[in-house]
């Protein structure tokens, strides 16, 4: 038998990091989608903190209206700027074992628009 969906998705993420790590110059931008929403966070994973995060849950983004992947490109923004103030342009993406397009794909384009390096 082939496996579920969520053994599936979990051994891809397994896969990811295994060659995606993050430092204090070179933070993980870790990405978590579930059902309604979606969130991103900036990872050391040598000090093992979070140093900025974002998601569709924030105060400031529930002013706006959108669908799921608008929703998405906004964070992306939100994170990138949140990045510029802590002093990060370059990260290493961590799709979460999600397939890349969609929200994430929405997240990422938005990240970049706002001048995040990846």
């Amino acid at each position: 038998m082939g496996l579920s969906k969520t053994e599936r998705k979990y051994r891809i993420r397994r896969r990811i990091r295994k060659v995606c790590s993050g430092t204090a110059e070179r933070p993980r931008l870790s990405v978590f989608r579930s059902n309604n929403e979606i969130y991103a966070q900036l990872i050391d994973d040598v000090k093992g903190i979070t140093l900025a995060s974002a998601s569709s849950k924030d105060k400031d983004m529930a002013s706006a209206k959108g669908n799921k992947t608008e929703m998405a490109a906004l964070v992306g923004k939100a994170i990138a700027e949140k990045s510029k103030k802590a002093g990060i342009e370059k990260v290493a993406f961590d799709r979460g074992g999600n397939l890349y397009h969609g929200r994430v794909k929405s997240l990422a384009e938005g990240a970049r628009e706002a001048g995040l390096k990846f």
